[in-house]
């Protein structure tokens, strides 16, 4: 493994070790662990989170976790999944293959057997495969993005050796303090690529059409990405596609990065409500 690989690894679980101390699972969720979605036992599992008293299939929400493509997995993002869970969703939190043991385009063929599982499993875990929504952050967002684009994009599609579930589409994303372009470098880009001609491929905005789905983009005045949404919205707009648009914090109100995933901030609590009310405007 590089040493930047550590580097990000060991700041990133530093962090969120702090952010998630004590937390416990909320009232009312039921949640079903460890469920393999691939052909790896250690990098393909996921977690279903649902309200313990819903009956019958829920909208759903796959969350596509950040972490500079180097981070994390679904136990970090239990508790933001499970925020979401009670807001009625049945909510599909997963690992994928990370970077330097694997190399792009791995989180996206993982993400893609992760909907292909969803599709399969829809009467055993009650998931209404009509009302699919997605999530993501910084990097998660960047690849739920991406592999919008795949669903939507057949030119882009054609770049990968793997194919979509048939019959799958994305109802709307949710993307949160993300990386559109390529003119931001993440230092894990070197372990990523492959070939430094995939560089181009990880650029959202080369690939969005008309059919990309609806948007709720959000950053923050700490998010040293703020300024990704400036490249992205004009592109949504070009193609007339429906976006919501939230840049959050005052001056007395600083929010950093990923600010969202810490469910016991106020603000967290107030735009993933937004979102999911997105979300829900939709059904």
């Amino acid at each position: 493994m590089s040493a930047k690989s550590l580097e990000i690894r060991a700041m990133f679980q530093k962090y969120d070790d702090i952010r998630d101390a004590g937390l416990t699972d909320p009232p009312g969720i039921r949640r079903f662990d460890d469920i393999q979605y691939g052909s790896d036992p250690v990098w393909h599992k996921l977690d279903v989170y649902r309200p313990a008293e819903a009956v019958g299939k829920l909208p759903v929400i796959v969350s596509f976790h950040g972490g500079a493509w180097a981070y994390g997995d679904k136990e970090r993002y239990q508790y933001y999944g499970m925020e979401l869970a009670q807001q009625g969703f049945a909510v599909v939190n997963y690992t994928y293959r990370l970077t330097p043991e694997f190399q792009f385009p791995a989180p996206l063929e993982d993400t893609n057997l992760v909907f292909a599982w969803i599709l399969a499993h829809a009467e055993e875990y009650g998931l209404d495969t009509a009302h699919i929504f997605a999530v993501g952050d910084s990097a998660g967002a960047q690849g739920i993005a991406l592999y919008s684009c795949m669903l939507t994009n057949p030119a882009y599609a054609a770049k990968f050796p793997f194919k979509a579930p048939e019959g799958l589409r994305l109802q709307a994303v949710a993307l949160n303090c993300g990386l559109y372009s390529t003119d931001v470098a993440l230092d894990s880009l070197d372990d990523f690529l492959a070939k430094p001609e995939d560089l181009a491929l990880l650029s959202v905005i080369d690939y969005i059409t008309a059919d990309f789905p609806p948007a709720f983009i959000m950053t923050s005045n700490e998010d040293f990405l703020q300024h990704e949404p400036e490249k992205l919205l004009p592109v949504l707009e070009r193609c007339g596609i429906p976006y919501q648009y939230r840049f959050c914090g005052t001056d007395e109100l600083r929010l950093g990065h990923v600010f969202h995933c810490d469910i016991r901030n106020a603000a967290a609590k107030q735009i993933n409500k937004e979102e999911c009310e997105f979300f829900r405007s939709l059904l």
